[in-house]
């Protein structure tokens, strides 16, 4: 059997998810890195299913968690991207390398803080990646906590372990804005309250600042523990819902946490944070239209808030619905003009669909914005190359 057919069969095996099978391939002596359609390994392809027994079997097995696919994402950095902490302890043991960035310029800690991975951010944090990087966007871990985030008891929490960490709340983005001054402008009173050294979550009762510290030691158990005899008499019941919630989650017991989070709906209807727990812990379940659902009601309670559409979207790329993600983020783009990461975003999707004379008018909107940034020019280049490229083929 040549090379080349035990990669093949490698990576067939790693794309059903057959561990039995991925294994014997390794003993036969497939490569551990492999590779299969779009640049990616073997164990990139695991770690996009999030599949922990086969990512493990070829780190072990001597698979690079550095390698770069064909769009510049290594196994490490997509970990960190989709909250698959367990993946991502495993490359941070495995040589990962930290202060590596994606295509936009991002290291594996900024999106985690994008998109509300808590768990993700502290093992990040823990592992001294470096907390006050940039992006090409010009956005910090911190900025995008603040900027993508909704100042809820979650991004509270995101912000406090960075603002921990030393994130800087005076660095400034490509508009010349600083995190402080981004809450300010959204309303996160209590973000603005850590950024400016008057922390909320120090007021919160003894119990409750156990739980915390408990949670930042990765003790689920215990915090869930100590949440059991906080009397819900002296505590706010929401928050009692949404340590409840998240230790449950952290302990894969998603149905109690659901429950969890919807209780604390059932007392504030209008504390639509909730909405975006809900989500999450659907999306673990892997209950993609229950999910994209709870975002709706979200949409739907606050229409003019761009929290829940835009996270919506994003989960509409990962499941690669393009199209209802470009329609999400046309709204977004009526409702705040200006934003440059939503051109962005909407630029990549149609670019995904072969759309690319659409996302060079999409990308332009980008560089009406910021003009000198080299991250939509590249963009846009590229984009003029596959349209060229697609005209040839049509010819």
């Amino acid at each position: 059997m040549t090379e080349q057919v035990k990669s093949a069969a490698l990576i067939a095996a790693v794309e059903r998810e057959d561990a039995a099978a991925v294994a014997e391939c390794l003993r036969a002596g497939a490569p551990a890195d492999s590779r299969g359609s779009e640049g990616r390994t073997a164990l990139m392809i695991a770690t996009q299913r999030n599949n922990l027994a086969i990512a493990r079997l070829l780190v072990e097995a001597g698979a690079d968690v550095n390698a770069r696919d064909n769009v510049q994402l290594t196994p490490f950095i997509c970990a960190g991207a989709n909250g698959f902490h367990e993946i991502l302890a495993l490359a941070l043991g495995a040589g990962a390398e930290r202060g590596s960035v994606n295509r936009f310029g991002g290291t594996a800690l900024l999106p985690s803080s994008e998109k509300g991975y808590l768990r993700t951010v502290q093992l990040c944090v823990d592992a001294d990646l470096p907390i006050n990087h940039a992006n090409h966007l010009g956005w910090s871990a911190l900025l995008e906590a603040v900027i993508l985030g909704d100042g809820g008891r979650l991004y509270t929490d995101i912000v406090d372990v960075l603002a921990s960490a030393g994130a800087d709340a005076q660095q400034r983005d490509r508009d010349g804005k600083s995190s402080l001054e981004h809450a300010r402008a959204l309303g996160q009173s209590r973000v603005v309250d850590i950024l400016s050294g008057r922390n909320p979550l120090d007021a919160l009762s003894p119990a409750l600042r156990q739980v915390r510290h408990l949670i930042r030691r990765y003790d689920y158990a215990a915090a869930l523990r100590a949440l059991a005899v906080a009397s819900p008499e002296t505590e706010d019941v929401c928050d009692l819902h949404y340590y409840r919630g998240y230790t449950l989650a952290e302990l894969k017991r998603y149905d109690e946490a659901l429950d969890a989070y919807r209780s604390a709906l059932a007392l504030r209807p209008q504390a639509i944070e909730f909405r975006f727990y809900t989500a999450n812990c659907l999306r673990l379940m892997k209950k993609p239209e229950e999910a994209l659902r709870e975002y709706d009601l979200a949409v739907a309670a606050q229409p003019q808030l761009a929290f829940h559409r835009y996270h919506k979207s994003n989960y509409l790329r990962e499941l690669g619905r393009h199209e209802q993600a470009i329609a999400e983020m046309e709204i977004l783009l009526s409702q705040q003009p200006r934003r440059y990461d939503f051109a962005f975003h909407l630029a990549n999707s149609l670019r995904s669909l072969g759309r690319h004379g659409e996302a060079i008018e999409a990308i332009e909107r980008a560089i009406a914005v910021d003009p000198v940034n080299p991250l939509y020019q590249n963009h846009k280049s590229q984009s003029l190359t596959l349209l060229e490229q697609q005209a040839r083929v049509a010819a």
